[in-house]
Protein backbone atom coordinates (compact mmCIF):
# COMPACT_ATOMS: atom_id res chain seq x y z
CA UNK A 1 0.00 0.00 0.00
CA UNK A 2 1.36 3.81 -0.31
CA UNK A 3 3.10 5.33 2.12
CA UNK A 4 0.17 8.41 1.14
CA UNK A 5 1.96 10.62 4.55
CA UNK A 6 5.40 10.19 3.34
CA UNK A 7 4.67 11.82 -0.10
CA UNK A 8 1.74 14.38 0.51
CA UNK A 9 1.28 17.34 3.42
CA UNK A 10 -1.52 18.86 2.78
CA UNK A 11 -0.96 22.86 3.62
CA UNK A 12 -2.49 24.77 5.92
CA UNK A 13 -5.04 21.32 6.86
CA UNK A 14 -6.42 22.58 10.35
CA UNK A 15 -7.21 26.01 9.05
CA UNK A 16 -9.22 24.66 5.92
CA UNK A 17 -11.01 22.94 8.05
CA UNK A 18 -11.83 25.91 10.22
CA UNK A 19 -12.73 27.54 6.99
CA UNK A 20 -14.69 24.90 5.20
CA UNK A 21 -16.17 22.12 7.68
CA UNK A 22 -18.92 25.53 8.86
CA UNK A 23 -21.11 25.11 5.99
CA UNK A 24 -21.39 21.30 5.70
CA UNK A 25 -22.58 20.95 9.75
CA UNK A 26 -26.11 19.83 7.81
CA UNK A 27 -27.97 16.75 6.46
CA UNK A 28 -27.46 16.93 2.37
CA UNK A 29 -24.65 19.10 2.97
CA UNK A 30 -22.33 18.92 -0.47
CA UNK A 31 -18.53 20.54 -0.82
CA UNK A 32 -16.60 20.45 -4.29
CA UNK A 33 -12.91 19.96 -4.19
CA UNK A 34 -11.41 21.39 -7.18
CA UNK A 35 -8.11 20.09 -6.61
CA UNK A 36 -8.17 17.40 -5.48
CA UNK A 37 -4.33 15.78 -5.43
CA UNK A 38 -4.17 12.85 -3.46
CA UNK A 39 -7.20 13.66 -1.06
CA UNK A 40 -5.41 15.16 1.90
CA UNK A 41 -7.93 18.07 2.14
CA UNK A 42 -10.94 15.99 1.47
CA UNK A 43 -10.46 13.24 3.67
CA UNK A 44 -10.10 16.06 6.38
CA UNK A 45 -13.26 17.75 5.25
CA UNK A 46 -15.30 14.41 5.49
CA UNK A 47 -14.28 13.38 8.23
CA UNK A 48 -14.87 16.88 9.89
CA UNK A 49 -18.18 17.28 8.62
CA UNK A 50 -19.74 13.31 8.61
CA UNK A 51 -23.15 14.93 7.16
CA UNK A 52 -21.92 15.84 3.99
CA UNK A 53 -20.72 14.32 0.86
CA UNK A 54 -18.06 15.73 -1.47
CA UNK A 55 -17.32 15.56 -5.21
CA UNK A 56 -13.84 15.89 -5.75
CA UNK A 57 -12.31 16.58 -9.25
CA UNK A 58 -8.74 16.21 -10.85
CA UNK A 59 -7.70 16.49 -14.84
CA UNK A 60 -4.50 13.99 -13.31
CA UNK A 61 -5.69 10.45 -13.74
CA UNK A 62 -3.06 9.05 -12.17
CA UNK A 63 -3.98 11.29 -8.92
CA UNK A 64 -7.47 10.89 -9.34
CA UNK A 65 -7.22 7.15 -9.21
CA UNK A 66 -4.83 7.46 -5.53
CA UNK A 67 -6.98 9.86 -4.01
CA UNK A 68 -10.12 7.36 -4.72
CA UNK A 69 -8.20 4.55 -3.44
CA UNK A 70 -7.00 6.38 -0.43
CA UNK A 71 -10.40 7.61 0.31
CA UNK A 72 -11.96 4.20 0.32
CA UNK A 73 -9.10 3.26 2.28
CA UNK A 74 -10.54 5.49 5.11
CA UNK A 75 -13.88 4.23 5.02
CA UNK A 76 -15.39 7.19 3.26
CA UNK A 77 -15.82 6.22 0.12
CA UNK A 78 -19.66 6.09 0.46
CA UNK A 79 -19.62 10.05 0.81
CA UNK A 80 -16.69 10.63 -2.00
CA UNK A 81 -17.71 10.98 -5.85
CA UNK A 82 -14.26 11.33 -8.34
CA UNK A 83 -14.53 12.98 -11.25
CA UNK A 84 -12.04 13.08 -14.08
CA UNK A 85 -12.27 16.78 -15.30
CA UNK A 86 -10.28 20.24 -15.11
CA UNK A 87 -11.99 22.74 -12.57
CA UNK A 88 -13.11 25.20 -15.79
CA UNK A 89 -15.86 22.44 -15.89
CA UNK A 90 -17.13 22.92 -12.47
CA UNK A 91 -20.59 23.61 -13.59
CA UNK A 92 -20.38 20.73 -15.85
CA UNK A 93 -19.44 18.61 -13.41
CA UNK A 94 -22.27 19.50 -11.13
CA UNK A 95 -24.83 18.83 -13.82
CA UNK A 96 -23.18 15.80 -14.80
CA UNK A 97 -23.84 14.60 -10.82
CA UNK A 98 -27.08 16.27 -10.58
CA UNK A 99 -26.21 18.66 -7.83
CA UNK A 100 -27.47 22.55 -8.18
CA UNK A 101 -26.23 24.16 -5.52
CA UNK A 102 -22.93 23.68 -3.17
CA UNK A 103 -22.15 24.45 0.37
CA UNK A 104 -18.63 24.62 -0.07
CA UNK A 105 -16.01 25.04 -3.03
CA UNK A 106 -12.11 24.61 -2.23
CA UNK A 107 -9.48 24.99 -4.08
CA UNK A 108 -5.50 24.32 -3.51
CA UNK A 109 -3.85 25.74 -6.36
CA UNK A 110 -0.24 24.34 -5.78
CA UNK A 111 1.00 21.25 -7.40
CA UNK A 112 0.25 17.83 -6.08
CA UNK A 113 3.39 16.12 -4.21
CA UNK A 114 2.60 13.84 -6.75
CA UNK A 115 3.28 15.78 -9.60
CA UNK A 116 6.09 17.26 -8.17
CA UNK A 117 7.63 13.71 -6.70
CA UNK A 118 7.34 11.95 -9.97
CA UNK A 119 10.75 13.61 -11.94
CA UNK A 120 9.44 11.86 -15.27
CA UNK A 121 6.53 14.94 -15.29
CA UNK A 122 9.58 17.11 -15.80
CA UNK A 123 8.10 20.12 -13.38
CA UNK A 124 10.88 20.34 -11.31
CA UNK A 125 13.77 21.78 -12.49
CA UNK A 126 15.97 19.86 -9.36
CA UNK A 127 15.90 16.15 -11.73
CA UNK A 128 16.53 15.96 -14.92
CA UNK A 129 13.86 14.78 -16.91
CA UNK A 130 11.54 15.05 -20.59
CA UNK A 131 9.70 19.09 -20.89
CA UNK A 132 6.38 17.33 -20.10
CA UNK A 133 4.22 19.68 -17.35
CA UNK A 134 1.18 18.59 -18.60
CA UNK A 135 -1.47 17.69 -15.28
CA UNK A 136 -3.19 16.37 -17.60
CA UNK A 137 -1.37 13.74 -19.98
CA UNK A 138 -3.70 13.13 -22.59
CA UNK A 139 -3.75 16.58 -23.64
CA UNK A 140 -1.21 17.18 -26.97
CA UNK A 141 0.60 20.81 -25.51
CA UNK A 142 3.58 19.80 -23.72
CA UNK A 143 6.79 22.64 -22.43
CA UNK A 144 8.35 20.78 -24.90
CA UNK A 145 6.20 21.89 -27.38
CA UNK A 146 5.67 25.53 -26.16
CA UNK A 147 9.79 25.89 -26.34
CA UNK A 148 9.99 24.69 -29.60
CA UNK A 149 7.16 26.29 -31.55
CA UNK A 150 6.01 29.29 -29.49
CA UNK A 151 7.93 32.78 -31.19
CA UNK A 152 9.65 34.98 -29.34
CA UNK A 153 7.37 37.82 -28.58
CA UNK A 154 5.42 34.56 -27.59
CA UNK A 155 8.21 33.27 -25.10
CA UNK A 156 8.81 36.75 -24.22
CA UNK A 157 5.22 37.11 -22.92
CA UNK A 158 4.61 33.93 -20.88
CA UNK A 159 7.97 34.14 -19.32
CA UNK A 160 7.39 38.05 -18.39
CA UNK A 161 3.70 37.50 -16.99
CA UNK A 162 3.18 34.17 -15.69
CA UNK A 163 7.33 33.83 -13.94
CA UNK A 164 7.30 37.91 -13.63
CA UNK A 165 11.17 36.81 -15.10
CA UNK A 166 13.02 40.20 -15.54
CA UNK A 167 15.39 38.70 -17.91
CA UNK A 168 12.12 37.17 -20.28
CA UNK A 169 12.92 38.76 -23.88
CA UNK A 170 17.11 37.80 -23.28
CA UNK A 171 15.96 33.93 -22.21
CA UNK A 172 13.76 33.93 -25.16
CA UNK A 173 16.29 35.13 -27.63
CA UNK A 174 18.24 32.69 -26.82
CA UNK A 175 16.03 29.66 -26.39
CA UNK A 176 14.74 30.66 -30.42
CA UNK A 177 18.37 30.93 -31.39
CA UNK A 178 19.54 27.40 -29.99
CA UNK A 179 16.68 25.42 -30.49
CA UNK A 180 17.24 24.79 -34.52
CA UNK A 181 20.54 23.49 -33.76
CA UNK A 182 19.69 21.91 -30.24
CA UNK A 183 15.92 21.00 -29.30
CA UNK A 184 15.48 21.67 -26.09
CA UNK A 185 13.71 18.50 -24.90
CA UNK A 186 14.73 18.57 -21.04
CA UNK A 187 14.65 19.83 -17.96
CA UNK A 188 18.34 20.02 -17.72
CA UNK A 189 18.85 21.75 -20.88
CA UNK A 190 16.56 24.42 -20.16
CA UNK A 191 17.77 25.04 -16.57
CA UNK A 192 21.71 25.21 -17.64
CA UNK A 193 20.13 27.93 -21.03
CA UNK A 194 18.59 29.90 -18.25
CA UNK A 195 21.82 29.58 -16.32
CA UNK A 196 24.24 31.46 -18.90
CA UNK A 197 21.24 34.32 -19.29
CA UNK A 198 21.21 35.75 -16.35
CA UNK A 199 24.42 37.28 -15.01
CA UNK A 200 25.07 36.04 -11.55
CA UNK A 201 24.77 39.75 -9.77
CA UNK A 202 21.15 40.02 -10.51
CA UNK A 203 19.85 36.27 -9.46
CA UNK A 204 17.28 35.42 -6.84
CA UNK A 205 17.31 32.84 -4.30
CA UNK A 206 17.49 29.60 -5.04
CA UNK A 207 17.61 27.89 -9.00
CA UNK A 208 18.03 31.19 -11.32
CA UNK A 209 15.33 28.52 -13.73
CA UNK A 210 12.89 28.48 -11.41
CA UNK A 211 10.45 31.50 -12.83
CA UNK A 212 10.87 30.11 -16.23
CA UNK A 213 9.72 26.48 -15.23
CA UNK A 214 6.80 28.15 -13.73
CA UNK A 215 5.85 30.39 -16.68
CA UNK A 216 5.60 27.37 -18.56
CA UNK A 217 3.73 25.25 -16.50
CA UNK A 218 1.10 27.76 -16.24
CA UNK A 219 0.78 28.26 -20.20
CA UNK A 220 0.71 24.26 -20.78
CA UNK A 221 -1.89 23.66 -17.86
CA UNK A 222 -3.94 27.21 -18.90
CA UNK A 223 -3.90 27.52 -14.97
CA UNK A 224 -4.75 31.03 -14.85
CA UNK A 225 -7.16 31.57 -17.41
CA UNK A 226 -9.01 28.37 -15.64
CA UNK A 227 -8.63 29.97 -12.44
CA UNK A 228 -10.41 33.08 -13.91
CA UNK A 229 -13.34 31.18 -15.43
CA UNK A 230 -13.47 28.60 -12.20
CA UNK A 231 -14.38 31.32 -9.64
CA UNK A 232 -17.69 32.81 -11.18
CA UNK A 233 -19.14 29.42 -11.09
CA UNK A 234 -18.48 27.98 -8.03
CA UNK A 235 -20.03 31.81 -6.66
CA UNK A 236 -23.04 30.97 -9.04
CA UNK A 237 -23.65 27.56 -7.75
CA UNK A 238 -22.85 28.44 -4.20
CA UNK A 239 -25.81 27.74 -1.47
CA UNK A 240 -26.33 31.18 0.42
CA UNK A 241 -24.45 30.30 3.85
CA UNK A 242 -22.00 28.38 1.56
CA UNK A 243 -18.31 29.03 1.85
CA UNK A 244 -15.34 29.23 -1.31
CA UNK A 245 -11.72 28.21 0.07
CA UNK A 246 -8.85 29.08 -2.27
CA UNK A 247 -4.55 28.29 -1.37
CA UNK A 248 -2.78 30.10 -4.10
CA UNK A 249 1.35 30.11 -4.35
CA UNK A 250 2.12 32.53 -6.21
CA UNK A 251 1.24 36.61 -7.18
CA UNK A 252 -0.92 36.28 -10.13
CA UNK A 253 -3.09 33.63 -8.52
CA UNK A 254 -3.57 35.13 -5.53
CA UNK A 255 -4.43 38.59 -6.92
CA UNK A 256 -6.68 36.91 -9.25
CA UNK A 257 -8.72 35.32 -6.12
CA UNK A 258 -8.18 38.71 -4.32
CA UNK A 259 -9.53 40.83 -7.06
CA UNK A 260 -12.61 37.76 -7.70
CA UNK A 261 -13.86 37.85 -4.02
CA UNK A 262 -13.34 41.77 -3.68
CA UNK A 263 -16.31 41.60 -5.73
CA UNK A 264 -18.48 40.89 -3.52
CA UNK A 265 -16.66 42.54 -0.44
CA UNK A 266 -17.97 46.21 -1.24
CA UNK A 267 -21.35 47.67 -1.57
CA UNK A 268 -22.57 47.66 -5.18
CA UNK A 269 -23.45 51.89 -5.06
CA UNK A 270 -21.73 54.82 -6.32
CA UNK A 271 -19.25 56.43 -4.25
CA UNK A 272 -20.95 58.73 -1.36
CA UNK A 273 -24.30 57.41 -1.60
CA UNK A 274 -26.02 58.04 2.00
CA UNK A 275 -27.99 55.53 1.97
CA UNK A 276 -27.28 51.50 0.35
CA UNK A 277 -29.88 49.78 -0.82
CA UNK A 278 -30.68 46.13 0.04
CA UNK A 279 -29.75 44.90 -3.36
CA UNK A 280 -26.81 46.78 -3.43
CA UNK A 281 -24.88 45.36 -0.27
CA UNK A 282 -22.06 43.12 -0.46
CA UNK A 283 -22.60 39.47 -0.59
CA UNK A 284 -19.51 38.22 0.24
CA UNK A 285 -18.36 37.75 3.99
CA UNK A 286 -14.47 38.06 4.34
CA UNK A 287 -13.47 34.80 6.43
CA UNK A 288 -10.13 35.46 6.96
CA UNK A 289 -10.00 39.41 6.70
CA UNK A 290 -6.80 39.19 3.94
CA UNK A 291 -4.41 36.77 3.21
CA UNK A 292 -3.37 33.81 5.73
CA UNK A 293 0.10 32.50 5.33
CA UNK A 294 2.05 29.83 6.59
CA UNK A 295 3.63 30.05 10.14
CA UNK A 296 7.26 29.99 10.86
CA UNK A 297 6.33 25.96 12.40
CA UNK A 298 4.55 25.22 8.79
CA UNK A 299 7.14 26.32 6.49
CA UNK A 300 9.64 24.02 8.69
CA UNK A 301 7.14 21.21 8.69
CA UNK A 302 6.49 21.62 5.21
CA UNK A 303 8.43 23.86 3.00
CA UNK A 304 6.23 24.11 -0.05
CA UNK A 305 3.74 26.13 2.17
CA UNK A 306 6.12 28.75 2.43
CA UNK A 307 4.58 31.10 -0.10
CA UNK A 308 0.83 29.88 0.47
CA UNK A 309 -1.84 32.40 0.73
CA UNK A 310 -5.33 31.37 1.63
CA UNK A 311 -8.32 33.39 1.47
CA UNK A 312 -11.85 32.49 2.00
CA UNK A 313 -15.33 33.89 1.76
CA UNK A 314 -18.88 33.22 3.07
CA UNK A 315 -21.98 33.96 0.46
CA UNK A 316 -24.40 36.20 2.62
CA UNK A 317 -27.54 36.38 0.82
CA UNK A 318 -28.68 35.85 -3.19
CA UNK A 319 -25.92 37.26 -6.11
CA UNK A 320 -27.91 39.90 -7.70
CA UNK A 321 -28.64 39.27 -11.16
CA UNK A 322 -26.51 41.42 -12.58
CA UNK A 323 -23.79 39.44 -10.92
CA UNK A 324 -24.66 36.30 -11.75
CA UNK A 325 -25.11 37.22 -15.58
CA UNK A 326 -21.29 39.25 -15.51
CA UNK A 327 -19.96 35.81 -13.51
CA UNK A 328 -21.81 33.70 -15.99
CA UNK A 329 -20.44 35.84 -18.64
CA UNK A 330 -16.71 35.45 -16.81
CA UNK A 331 -17.26 31.57 -17.04
CA UNK A 332 -16.88 31.57 -20.58
CA UNK A 333 -14.36 28.97 -22.43
CA UNK A 334 -11.10 31.49 -22.82
CA UNK A 335 -8.61 30.39 -25.62
CA UNK A 336 -4.94 30.93 -25.01
CA UNK A 337 -1.86 29.39 -26.97
CA UNK A 338 -1.68 26.36 -28.10
CA UNK A 339 -5.17 25.97 -29.02
CA UNK A 340 -6.30 23.93 -25.86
Amino acid sequence: MNDYATIHQPVLLERCVELVAPALDHDGAVAVDCTLGLAGHTIAFLKASPRARLIGIDRDAEALAMATERVRSEGLADRFTPVHAAFDAFSQVLDDVGVKRVDAVFMDLGLSSLQIDETERGFSYSHDAPLDMRMDVSQPLTAERVLAEYDEPALTRIFRTYGEERYARQIARRIVQRRDREPLRTSAQLSALVDEVIPQAHRPAGNPAKRVFQALRIEVNGELDKLASTLPQAANRLAVGGRLVVESYHSLEDKTVKTFMAQGLVADVPPGLPVIPPDAQPFFRDLTRGAVKADEGEIAHNPRSASVRLRGVELTRPIPQRWRRTFASAAEPRYYEGGR
